[in-house]
């Protein structure tokens, strides 16, 4: 970080007379100088970091790139900084809500006109989010790909126009890639219809495979790639065996007392999770659960203990850390295996994020390796299980491709030796492929009966329940005597006082558990596309499944090498990702030091 004394550079004034601007305007001669001062103004730090660099020059320089830089090697800024060097948009493609909204609000607490467009908006607020951006008043843009691919928002960014195109977690992208998304591999088409316009695609984990994919899949123009700064020197690492459940808890234990400061321990379940912090509270060790499986204000709880320090260790599954930017963190723990050397190192990138010392533990066993596969055959569906899938939704389905049949009741109708866990699988592949479509309940949107008498609803519903009276009053009024029939009810219709289906929903639960009315949600079932119906052959491609199969498959047995290697383990990261800056012996891995 700078000095507080460090001067806040502002670019030069150019008058519009000027014979030479770029003669009169030092920065403008020198996009790397206007970059810094950028830098410098917005965020505090006096210059790059060497990769950093090499990617804000050819961004700068208004050429397409290829960013791979670790979980911590500061991607963000080499859009951030061109973004704000230039007018027009940048269209920031981002994958998660949360890790979205983190980096909007760093922006917005630095004074940057930035913001996102995600399922946590109203209609009304994602309208006037997207007037800013019509308006000119926005720099930066936040959206998923499937955002992007909804209702008329393509058609209104490319009558906006895209200065630049930000492609986070690029990995995405690529079938090789270890966190493949279908929307992602869209992008490409996207792009297209918005100009092609620049485009930077950053993403802290990709092979050279995966980098090759993501740059044909995009269509990058001859782009600069820029891979470095994984070698964090700071780190160490270290794998230590041990097969049973106490041996694991023993060891972390004891690296646990052994470490000053903030620690991450990864585990593989909820379950895991819970038993885990339960293991350390035990031993003394102030430790917090977060996971998935606890709701929003359990987890923000989590979050906030773990940044201010309340709780010295946080036990997570892989759903912490994106986003999270706790520099201090000592120790990371990884209870159990990942499933491929790009996880891993993403969140053993979580240590040591402010320079200083940090270690990376990896309990490592031979079952894991075990049940890593027994997750992929729940993933990677075989041919007869999506074969004989599609002749049940084909004999269920109606002419328009309606299957009055939840995923789940098809699954059960599957021969017995395929089993629950290939017939998900199955189902979700041709949900992925596109012919198939799972058509959630409406949450809005509902068959609603009356049956209580409107004696006993003035007798019960007195007092303190007057939103559910008030609810019952507005649907009597939509639908009149319907209503003791079964009136299709939009909550979202009805007065905004009531609070919309957000707040009516607990309410017609309550109603409906103490039988003043029921409830039937519109929706729910299984779509085939009319267009194939009528196939008997499956409309999918097998040999596309196969290699995601077989990536998955050469993912873990990397990791597992790396496990299990008798030489250094930084040059074994090192060499995987393609940088090239290998130096074997390291000194800092438990194989060199």
């Amino acid at each position: 970080m700078p000095s507080p004394s460090a001067p806040d550079v502002a670019p030069a004034r150019v008058t519009p007379d000027s014979a030479d601007p770029l003669a009169a305007d030092p920065l403008a001669a020198d996009p790397l100088a206007a970059a810094r001062a950028t830098l410098l103004r917005h965020f505090g730090y006096p210059d790059f970091r060497a990769p950093q660099r090499r990617a804000v020059e050819a961004v700068v320089a208004g050429r397409d790139a290829l960013i791979v830089l670790p979980t911590g090697g500061g991607k963000s800024l080499c859009y951030q900084v061109p973004a704000l060097m230039r007018p027009g948009l940048t269209v920031v493609v981002s994958p998660l809500i949360s890790l979205m909204t983190d980096q909007v609000a760093a922006l917005e607490r630095r004074g940057i006109a930035a913001t996102f467009l995600n399922s946590t908006l109203s209609t009304t607020e994602a309208a006037h989010r997207m007037a800013r951006a019509r308006d000119g008043a926005l720099t930066m843009l936040y959206l998923a790909p499937e955002r992007i691919e909804a209702g008329r928002t393509l058609q209104q960014l490319a009558d906006i126009g895209v200065a630049l195109l930000a492609v986070d977690e690029a990995h995405c992208i690529s079938e090789w890639g270890h966190d493949f998304r279908p929307s992602y591999r869209r992008l490409g088409v996207m792009r297209e219809r918005l100009g092609s316009p620049q485009t930077v695609a950053l993403t802290a984990t990709a092979t050279p495979g995966v980098q090759r994919d993501i740059a044909q899949q995009l269509g990058l123009r001859s782009p600069t790639v820029v891979i470095g700064g994984f070698d964090r020197t700071n780190l160490t690492y270290h794998v230590v065996s041990a097969s049973t459940a106490h041996e694991r808890d023993a060891t972390a234990v004891r690296w646990l007392r052994d470490s000053d400061g903030a620690a991450v321990v990864y585990a593989s379940t909820r379950t895991a999770v819970e038993r885990v912090t339960a293991t350390l509270l035990r031993a003394h060790l102030r430790a917090i659960a977060y996971h998935g499986g606890l709701d929003d204000r359990l987890r923000a709880r989590a979050q906030d203990a773990f940044m201010t320090d309340r709780a010295r260790i946080i036990v997570a599954t892989n759903a912490f850390g994106m986003g999270i930017d706790k520099p201090d963190v000592r120790l990371v723990v990884h209870h159990a295996m990942p499933g491929s050397l790009e996880a891993y190192y993403q969140e053993a990138g979580r240590a040591g994020r402010d320079g200083l010392p940090g270690r990376c533990l990896l309990l490592h066993g031979t079952q894991d390796r075990r049940t890593h596969e027994f997750f992929l055959d729940g993933t990677h569906p075989s041919r007869v299980a999506v074969e004989s899938l599609w002749r049940v939704l084909r004999q269920h389905a109606t002419r328009d491709g309606h299957v009055a049949l939840s995923p789940d009741a098809l699954v059960r109708r599957l021969p017995a030796e395929i089993g629950p866990r290939q017939g998900a699988a199955a189902m979700r592949a041709l949900v992925r492929s596109g012919v198939v479509a799972v058509e959630l309940a409406a949450r809005a949107v509902g068959t609603l009966r009356l049956l209580a008498s409107p004696v006993r609803v003035r007798r019960e519903l007195r007092g303190g329940r007057a939103a559910e009276r008030d609810f019952l009053r507005a649907c009597w009024q939509l639908a009149g005597a319907h209503l003791e029939r079964g009136a299709v009810i939009d909550l979202d219709a009805l007065p905004r006082t009531l609070g919309g289906a957000r707040a009516l929903v607990p309410v017609i639960e309550r109603l409906a558990a103490e039988q003043f009315v029921t409830w039937q949600r519109r929706g729910d079932g299984v779509r085939l596309d009319p267009r194939v119906r009528g196939t008997l052959e499956v409309p999918l491609d097998f040999a596309a499944l196969e290699r995601r199969r077989r990536a998955d498959v050469a993912r873990l047995d990397a990791m597992e090498r790396y496990a299990r290697t008798h030489h250094c383990r930084r040059a074994f990261v090192l060499r995987y990702f393609g940088d090239a800056d290998v130096r074997d012996p390291c000194g800092g891995c438990d194989r060199c030091c």
